[in-house]
């Protein structure tokens, strides 16, 4: 009696205890708690988020089966390559993530789903860059922006994808001749993150800056950095057309399924919720990306940034070419 009563608890206990997630995130969770917070409030799974920013691959891979991450959450796509390639992902077959996603922002072996979409802009000075002055991500590197230009690391990730997607567009000599001229156009030495590129250009310290578009939505949502978002206006460069195709440079961000997935179900569910209309439209309406679900609108101020067309280069050649822009980027010593 005591033995079926002990397994009655323990029946009892395991969907309460299974009722959560574990994610490993290279987002900023301030980012996505607002979906985190609707998520568990509309099905009261507990969604625990660990930021890592460094290391996900080893930890994953030195975790192994006992790995307690769910999920991961990642701001690029050579970072969703890069967790895919060392086999510590499982394929997932959703028919709402293959209704909601668009073929070409999903791995054609199901391993990983882009969530978001955003553009690598250009933050501009409204009073020192006329209207037209720059147009491409080329412009860039031409003489008459030296000492005018700022940016964050040309390490970061948002920047190698960048530098990526420059090879595909005009080969790895270009790109570091581009690299380089870019270098020597600088204010100041690489440094922060993308809102304070913003506040560089507030301050007069630089003229024009690289970023992604949803900084400028989250500073003017900011009281405090409401000035200095006011103070640039967003240009959406292209690539010069080389029979490529041209357009402004998009990442994603993505989320794949671990292999060792201890709450498998409630992270499907969790999947296949952040690909809904609701989830699309707070990505939109609070983090300022783009949602990737047809039918979903962007905010109402991303619209009015204004229309632009997006570069036709498959994210996958891109990520493909992180190795050689990374090496562009040391061997030119960018930062230093």
């Amino acid at each position: 009696m005591l033995r079926l009563s002990t397994l009655a608890l323990l029946a009892c206990s395991v969907p309460a205890l299974a009722q959560e997630i574990n994610v490993y995130s290279h987002r900023q969770p301030e980012l996505i708690q607002p979906l985190v917070d609707a998520f568990t409030a509309e099905t009261g799974i507990a969604v625990n988020v660990a930021f890592v920013e460094k290391g996900m691959v080893e930890r994953l891979q030195a975790e192994g089966d006992r790995s307690p991450a769910d999920l991961v959450l990642t701001v690029d796509i050579a970072r969703l390559l890069q967790i895919a390639e060392a086999g510590v992902l499982q394929p997932v077959q959703s028919d709402v993530l293959e209704a909601n996603i668009p073929e070409n922002l999903r791995d054609p072996n199901d391993l990983w789903f882009g969530l978001t979409s955003r553009a690598r802009v250009i933050y501009a000075s409204t009073d020192r860059v006329a209207p037209g002055e720059v147009t491409t991500y080329e412009d860039l590197a031409d003489p008459k922006w030296q000492g005018r230009i700022c940016t964050r690391s040309g390490l970061h990730d948002y920047n190698i994808a960048l530098l990526g997607a420059m090879i595909t567009h005009h080969g790895d000599d270009y790109a570091t001749t581009w690299a380089e001229g870019l270098k020597a156009n600088l204010a100041r030495k690489p440094e922060g993150g993308d809102r304070d590129q913003v506040k560089a250009i507030a301050a007069g310290e630089c003229d024009i800056a690289l970023g992604n578009t949803y900084y400028i939505g989250q500073m003017l949502a900011d009281p405090e950095q409401q000035p200095a978002a006011e103070a640039v206006t967003i240009v959406f460069p292209t690539f010069e057309d080389t029979g490529n195709g041209g357009g402004t440079h998009l990442n994603i961000s993505g989320i794949a399924m671990t292999k060792a997935a201890p709450n498998h179900d409630n992270a499907l569910k969790f999947m296949e919720w952040l690909a809904s209309d609701t989830a699309q439209k707070i990505y939109a309406e609070t983090n300022f990306e783009f949602p990737v679900k047809a039918g979903v609108e962007r905010s109402d101020l991303v619209k009015s940034w204004g229309e632009f067309t997006a570069d036709t280069t498959p994210l996958a050649a891109i990520a493909a070419a992180r190795p050689d822009a990374l090496k562009i980027m040391e061997a030119i010593d960018f930062d230093g």
